[in-house]
């Protein structure tokens, strides 16, 4: 059923393609120079001038803003399935995404404001992100708390007048270090009195706003992920108008599940897309490597590894692409359980393929001459980012649950 991709996702994949081939994997090179120098100067938290000369380009091939799931002003919608190829493509370059205006946090905090916002809101912040001239970031996980249970947390946005004021301290906040930032989606608690699930809400706080501060940024695995960071932001008397609302009071758990749906499916798009790289750099290497007499690629231990990476990949990829199906024709809520068993699947056989690749590199694999470090810490992170794989697991384990008991009550 999903083994062909649309006509539609197959010329636009045809393009993307091209574009990678002429412009991204020529410069992964030049992008890894103009961090590495900005570094050396001190500050990591600059705009690639790469990716900046590239996006007019990527406009001029419309390929731009291709994630929005439904039509927005001319831009055209395209379908969580038609979409996934075009994801995955991405996610063979971790910095690729943001050319193509289709990287995260943006890319989810673009489709909450789309489907939770008001027209002002729309105009003032949504409409500047699709058009790539600021950046955002989504702050929910905070220090002091287990924030894989969004229940916990504890910052709090209390009515004063027509103003909340809002205090909390979050962290791992991506998109924060962008210098171009300018919006952040805030989680707190409007009513710690109201239903378990009812007390948060998400608000909109520009980021040049008196009492927002910027601590420091997080490191993953020891890499900044700069320009767009892992921020520590410290939330002290932040005064917003009640405007700055999204949908309304204690609707934030509402919003962060139709939120983190998507970008949960788009994370293990680029998993599969990181696991494709890993597992053509694996075989070329088994290739090109002569050890006890003969290729690397002739010894059956390595034959196991690559029939193993093959199926495991092709597996993950059919289950995403059955999660994207039914999201697009059920609906999120629908989709729950197939978006948890991809949140699941598709991170872990990242990591185990782009493990056997660190292998066959040998030490090689572990330095900064070969993509699959920074690949391997990207992917080991992607198990915890959007809901921790326990989580993901308990929630599919209670839908089980629930069915036998609906199966019990009907002998």
């Amino acid at each position: 059923m999903f083994a062909e991709a649309s006509p539609k996702t197959f010329e636009l994949l045809q393009r993307l393609q091209q574009f990678f081939d002429l412009h991204i994997y020529p410069n992964e090179a030049r992008h890894h120079r103009e961090m590495n120098a900005f570094r050396h100067q001190g500050n990591a938290w600059q705009v690639s001038p790469l990716v900046e000369e590239l996006k007019p380009l990527a406009r001029a091939a419309g390929l731009w803003n291709m994630f929005l799931p439904h039509e927005y002003q001319g831009i055209p919608g395209i379908s969580n399935l038609d979409y996934a190829p075009l994801c995955e493509l991405m996610g063979r370059v971790s910095w690729s995404g943001e050319v193509f205006n289709c990287s995260a946090p943006d890319t989810g905090n673009m489709e909450t404001i789309e489907r939770y916002g008001t027209s002002d809101q729309k105009s003032q912040w949504l409409d500047p992100l699709l058009a790539g001239e600021m950046r955002s970031g989504f702050l929910m996980t905070e220090p002091a708390v287990a924030s894989s249970d969004a229940t916990n947390i504890q910052c709090t946005i209390e009515r004063d007048g027509d103003e909340y004021v809002i205090n909390g301290r979050k962290w791992f906040s991506s998109g924060a270090g962008n210098p171009n930032c300018k919006i952040f989606i805030v989680m707190g608690k409007t009513d710690t009195n109201a239903p378990l699930h009812g007390q948060q809400s998400m608000v909109l706080v520009p980021r040049d706003l008196p009492g927002v501060s910027v601590l420091r940024h997080l490191s993953v695995f020891g890499y900044d992920d700069a320009p767009h960071g892992h921020m520590e932001v410290l939330l002290d008397n932040v005064r917003v108008p009640v405007e700055n609302i999204l949908l309304g009071e204690g609707r934030g758990f509402e919003i962060a599940q139709g939120r983190l749906g998507p970008g949960r499916i788009h994370h293990c798009m680029r998993s599969i897309g990181a696991a494709e790289r890993a597992l053509e750099m694996m075989c070329d290497r088994l290739r090109a490597r002569i050890a006890f007499g003969r290729p690397l690629a002739e010894q059956s231990v390595w034959h196991e590894r690559i029939a193993e990476s093959r199926c495991l990949i092709d597996q993950a990829r059919l289950l995403t692409l059955n999660a994207a199906h039914k999201m697009d024709t059920l609906g999120n809520k629908a989709a729950r359980a197939e978006i948890a068993m991809i949140k699941v699947v598709a991170p872990n056989m990242a990591c185990r393929v782009v493990d056997w690749a660190i292998q066959a590199h040998g030490a090689a694999g572990v330095s900064q001459d070969f993509w699959l470090a920074e690949a391997y810490a990207h992917q080991r992170t992607v198990r915890i980012v959007d809901g921790p794989d326990e989580v993901h697991r308990n929630a599919i384990a209670k839908l089980e649950l629930a069915k036998s008991a609906t199966r019990i009550k009907t002998l």
